[in-house]
C-alpha cells in the first residue's frame, strides 16, 4: 500500500510521518511520534481512553485515520502540563485521588479539559454528562467528578452564573 506523508502540530510541536492511509491516528501518536499517554482501549470509540483534542475539540483517536488529521493542531495528555507544572485539572485529580490504575485517566483528562474550557463553572451534573463517554473500571467516578468540580468552582463567578 502506498504511504502518505502526514504533518501535524501536536502539543505545539511539529511532527511528520509517512503512513499507510489506513493507519489510525492513535497508532501514529503512539508508534511514530512516541506519545504513549494516549491509550488504546476498546478500538471502537466506546471507552474514551484514546481521547485527544483536535483543534481544541475532544475526539476519539481510534476512530480517525492519521491522514484525516494532516495539517491539524492536536493536543494529547502530554501537552496538559506546561513548564513541568501540572494543569489545575491534573493537580485536582491528584488531590482528590481521582485515579487508580490510570489507564483511562488520559482520555478523561482530555475530555474534561476540552469540556471545561467551553463550559467554565460547569455544574456537577454537567460534568457527569461530559464524562459519559469515558469508561473507568476502577474509581466509580465519584472522585473524578469531585476533582472536576473543584476546578470548575475556580472559574470566575460571572462565568459560573452563565
Amino acid at each position: 500500500m502506498e504511504k502518505r506523508m502526514v504533518r501535524m502540530r501536536v502539543n505545539g510541536r511539529p511532527y511528520e510521518a509517512s503512513v499507510e492511509p489506513r493507519k489510525l491516528l492513535v497508532d501514529v501518536l503512539r508508534e511514530d511520534f512516541g506519545l504513549t499517554g494516549t491509550h488504546v482501549g476498546c478500538e471502537h470509540g466506546v471507552c474514551g481512553a484514546c481521547t485527544i483534542q483536535l483543534e481544541g475539540e475532544a475526539v476519539r483517536s481510534c476512530l480517525m485515520f492519521a491522514v484525516q488529521a494532516d495539517g491539524a493542531e492536536l493536543s494529547t495528555v502530554e501537552g496538559l502540563a506546561a513548564d513541568r507544572q501540572l494543569s489545575p485539572l491534573q493537580e485536582s485529580f491528584s488531590e482528590h485521588h481521582a485515579l487508580q490504575c490510570g489507564f483511562c485517566t488520559a482520555g478523561i483528562l482530555m475530555s474534561l479539559d476540552s469540556y471545561m474550557r467551553e463550559h467554565p463553572g460547569a455544574s456537577e451534573s454537567e460534568i457527569q454528562v461530559a464524562l459519559s463517554g469515558n469508561l473507568c473500571r476502577c474509581t466509580g467516578y465519584r472522585n473524578i467528578v469531585r476533582a472536576a468540580c473543584a476546578v470548575s468552582s475556580l472559574a470566575p463567578k460571572e462565568e459560573r452564573d452563565g
